[in-house]
């Protein structure tokens, strides 16, 4: 096994601040209570029929679910009221977020890592993967690259390294801003890095990041042990538990919470990923995660340990587990990324997916280059498709790409956020906007039959907005499009 440098070990040393971790605690105890998610399954084992219908009228009126209540949807046995579950899920989507999916694409910018996690390509005794840290050049080339095929959005990947902390970050956040292509730009960029101290957190604050996402990997304490060694950063459970919490009292409103699926025992995680959700609410004024991912165990270079999973979730139970998430936090949005694929993607996406990363490349720097270098990666992707290609198959499923950022720089975040989304107005916001964003695209991007159906599309969704006023509002910003105004927006 690689050993840590000195120097890297007296820096995990300094990162932890243990007040910044009790100050969250109930009674010193985190709000992943194991024996209140095992009881609440263990009651709720065998639910009637009755039972489930009762919640899934809840979750149609936008309520968050509690924990009996997630309990029972995951012991569902009736394939019939599974088929109900699934078709609640499109319409809770549909009646918070409307016909569209929100667009991105992740930049890995450094996969130095000092943790050693068992699962992942970038644990520091991985000989196999090569270190790569993005240079500004580097970043600037990788950002016109992804321009040039349309993106606006960027989710930005680091390693947790003392190289890539709070004022890397924040330095190569502004890189990413001032970088265009063609008078192209990226207008958000989210982050997805280790946790930090609230000092720091509000540093990437001031730089105007999108949401801040930390995974906990895993809730299951015995299980997070096992795959995340105690001489690392991340072997910190508690750290990392309220990575959140931290980001949302420094300021950092929106904020993305997620689990490895395949760790452990999926039912675990997603009643995990609830209390999660629960806690957040309750510390900070009904204010919880912006969104909800749950990636699967994939393939990774020189990693034994994801080659035969102990827990491995097959499709039929991840349909399943997104479906549950979805009613459990019907206001919350879900991201479903290019590690699923193709197949998978277009099932699942009719659950009440909100977001999906295209035309993603996950090796450091490979955008420019066009590699696909196994080397350079976290992990292996499953979906490969084109940017075009998946907005093509958006098209033919009815529902329209977004490549909005209005709702950031209009102040459309936390409280304002969740009091819409709850309400269920999000899409009467953000619809028109998606249009906008979706006709830049056409106009600059599409070739062929996608923009040929995707403008047909894009009018029928403008006939479909409510009032009058607002249909003659959008149509005249969309003139204004066709004539090569960009950028426009409610």
């Amino acid at each position: 096994m690689s050993s840590l440098r000195e120097s890297d070990r007296k820096w995990i040393d300094s990162v932890v601040k243990q007040d910044e971790i009790d100050r969250f605690l109930n009674n010193g105890r985190n709000f992943v209570d194991e024996e209140i998610i095992w009881n609440q399954l263990e009651k709720q084992k065998n639910p009637p029929d009755s039972r489930i219908k009762e919640i899934i009228a809840k979750s149609l009126e936008l309520e968050r679910l509690e924990p009996a209540e997630t309990a029972a949807l995951l012991n569902c046995r009736s394939d019939e009221l599974w088929e109900e579950i699934f078709a609640a899920g499109l319409s809770i989507k549909q009646k918070v977020y409307g016909r569209r999916i929100v667009f991105f694409a992740p930049l890995y910018i450094s996969n130095h890592c000092v943790n050693n996690c068992a699962y992942c390509a970038f644990r520091r005794e991985n000989r196999a993967v090569t270190r790569t840290c993005l240079t500004d050049d580097q970043i600037r080339a990788e950002v016109k690259a992804l321009t040039a095929e349309g993106h606006k959005r960027l989710i930005m990947v680091y390693g947790e390294h003392p190289a890539s902390g709070a004022d890397f970050i924040a330095h190569t956040l502004k890189i990413v801003y001032e970088t265009s292509h063609g008078g192209d730009e990226i207008r958000r960029a989210n982050i997805n890095a280790a946790p930090m101290s609230v000092e720091d957190l509000r540093k990437l604050s001031e730089v105007g990041i999108g949401t801040f996402q930390v995974f906990q990997e895993t809730y299951h304490p015995e299980t997070y042990r096992r795959v995340h060694p105690a001489d690392t950063l991340k072997g910190n459970m508690h750290w990392r538990l309220y990575a959140l919490h931290r980001a949302m009292e420094a300021g950092v409103d929106d904020v993305g919470i997620g689990a490895l699926f395949g760790l452990f025992d999926y039912r675990f995680e997603v009643m995990a990923l609830l209390l999660h959700t629960i806690d957040l609410e309750s510390r900070f004024g009904g204010v919880g995660p912006h969104t909800i991912s749950f990636p699967r165990l994939e393939p990774a270079l020189n990693t034994p340990f994801v080659e035969n999973p102990a827990h491995l979730v097959d499709d039929k139970d991840f349909k399943k587990l997104v479906a549950v998430i979805r009613l459990s936090v019907p206001y919350t949005g879900m991201i479903l990324t290019a590690r699923e694929p193709e197949s998978v993607r277009r099932e699942v996406i009719s659950l009440g997916i909100t977001q999906l990363d295209a035309g993603s490349n996950i090796g450091v720097g490979c955008y420019a280059s066009g590699e696909k270098k196994g080397e350079k990666q976290q992990f292996e992707l499953a979906d490969n498709r084109s940017l075009e290609e998946v907005i093509s198959d958006l098209v033919d499923l009815g529902m329209i790409t977004s490549f909005c950022t209005a709702g950031y720089r209009c102040g459309r975040t936390g409280h304002y956020f969740m009091d819409i989304a709850k309400s269920g107005k999000v899409h009467t916001l953000c619809m028109p906007n998606a249009i906008l964003t979706f006709a830049e695209y056409l106009q600059d991007y599409a070739a062929g039959e996608t923009g040929e159906k995707g403008w047909k599309l894009l009018e029928e969704e403008l006939g479909r907005l409510p009032g009058e006023d607002l249909r003659v509002k959008v149509s005249e910003l969309l003139e204004r499009v066709r004539n090569g105004e960009r950028d426009l927006y409610l």
